[in-house]
């Protein structure tokens, strides 16, 4: 490969995720005006289950202002990402097979599709279930008042983690796929990937059990999903 050649590739790299970029300061530009809107919707499933005279609160002075303008950036990266993934194609996709796009392309595609699911499932099915255990289990003496920022902490860490963890099938399908494990070494392995499922949700979720539980069975059901759709290298 020659120094041209090179210099084009870097070019072209840089060019693609300054696109991606742009995107990702034009979502930040439209969503800025709608942050209270947007805080409002990501913070409703905490809000609705709050026993009467509670609130959610702000310990810090400017928080008020700050949380709403990170969620904000926050879901500017989030709906970005389905276009850094297609600038990734389009970049990688002229230096492959014909055999290897018919492969890549839908696995990429999988890909976007299994962490926005991810982050539904965790946004819109744990989370509700997960507040109000522990509304209900706070002691009569203890009034429930969350501060913003904690909350938008405990959201982001929950639904980044439900992301990742959604993305075992393809995970699965590549290990089978590129000859590193086979089907039957991955059903082996089994008890061992159960309890490193478990740790992962240890790690990724908050400190209590019950999210653990809702990130490391979904991993578990996901990894079996990756074994029955991949097929072994001939």
């Amino acid at each position: 490969m020659t120094k041209d050649s090179i210099s084009n590739h870097l070019l072209e790299l840089r060019n693609r995720l300054l696109k991606v970029i742009v995107l990702f300061v034009i979502f930040s530009i439209i969503g800025i005006p709608f942050a209270s809107d947007i805080y409002g919707f990501v913070a409703d499933p905490l809000i609705k289950l709050l026993p009467t005279g509670s609130s959610m609160i702000a310990t810090e002075v400017a928080s008020p202002f700050m949380a709403p303008i990170k969620l904000v950036l926050y879901m500017a990266l989030l709906f970005s990402m389905p276009w850094l993934f297609y600038q990734i194609w389009m970049y990688v996709s002229p230096g492959l097979y014909k055999n290897e796009k018919s492969f890549t392309g839908p696995l990429m595609f999988s890909t976007v599709v299994l962490f926005f699911s991810g982050a539904a499932f965790a946004f819109f099915v744990v989370c509700p279930i997960i507040f109000k255990f522990f509304i209900v289990m706070a002691p009569d003496s203890i009034q429930v008042m969350t501060d913003i920022n904690q909350y938008l902490g405990f959201i982001f860490k929950l639904v980044f983690a439900f992301g990742i963890a959604f993305e075992i099938p393809v995970a699965t399908i590549l290990l089978v796929k590129s000859g590193i494990a086979t089907k039957a070494s991955l059903a082996k392995a089994r008890p061992y990937l159960i309890i490193l499922f478990l740790v992962i949700g240890m790690l990724l979720t908050p400190p209590d059990i019950f999210s653990q539980l809702f990130l490391a069975i979904p991993m578990w059901i996901l990894f079996e999903l990756g074994i029955l759709i991949s097929r072994d290298k001939n």
